[in-house]
């Protein structure tokens, strides 16, 4: 499966930090049922063995729903399920040694925040960027802004789709607009909300606006 721009319009990134006694399957389905375009399973904290169950089932459902499914820097992982492809930063496997291990159809995403790191990723062969923290964002507390004019210039500079990440939600989303972004990537505006259907439908709605 190679990804589209539509996939990546509004990308949900998982984070069990607001399960709110809900499986993060059940919080996932919601997020898809809401309009979810593409689902990063990001686990930091579980055990191998159960991050590989959790994984199994959560890309049988975006399977059923016939969303792409990536897993968040365990490329391993990634390659023994077979999922859709996976997310890596700037400190894990370079793109090139992970199209190596997964092939050609693979979707892989990497994180930039400059358009060095953007122009290296898309000549070892990523097929998206995740660029941010656009915003302050409290998932990633070491992440450094990227402000919108590096946004801009690092849209330009590819020629494969680029999503924002970091702080994003309704209230800001729309200062995103003329940036070139093809979609946003999201973790609380989604999964941190307490209706989590109807906040990815509104998200939805308003990253349609914007997207280019």
């Amino acid at each position: 499966m190679k990804c589209d721009k539509k996939d990546l319009l509004l990308y949900a990134v998982t984070d069990r930090s607001w399960l709110k006694g809900q499986s993060l399957y059940q919080q996932v389905e919601e997020a898809i049922k809401g309009g979810a375009t593409m689902i990063q399973l990001r686990e930091k904290e579980l055990k191998e063995d159960q991050f590989f169950k959790e994984a199994v089932e959560i890309q049988k459902l975006c399977r059923r729903y016939q969303i792409p499914f990536l897993i968040n820097d365990n490329v391993e992982l990634a390659q023994k399920i077979q999922a859709d492809g996976v997310h890596v930063g700037q400190s894990d496997m370079e793109a090139l040694d992970v199209r190596k291990k997964l092939g050609d159809t693979a979707i892989i995403g990497v994180s930039a925040r400059t358009v060095e790191e953007a122009v290296r990723a898309f000549s070892h062969g990523a097929d998206y960027l995740g660029v941010g923290a656009v915003f302050p964002t409290g998932t990633k507390t070491d992440a450094e802004d990227v402000d919108k004019q590096t946004l801009k210039e690092i849209c330009q500079a590819v020629d494969i789709p680029v999503v924002a990440i970091g702080g994003i939600g309704t209230d800001n989303i729309l200062t995103l607009k003329g940036s070139g972004i093809c979609g946003v990537a999201v973790v609380s505006a989604v999964f941190g909300a307490a209706d989590i259907r109807s906040a990815t439908e509104e998200l939805l709605a308003k990253v349609k606006q914007i997207a280019e």
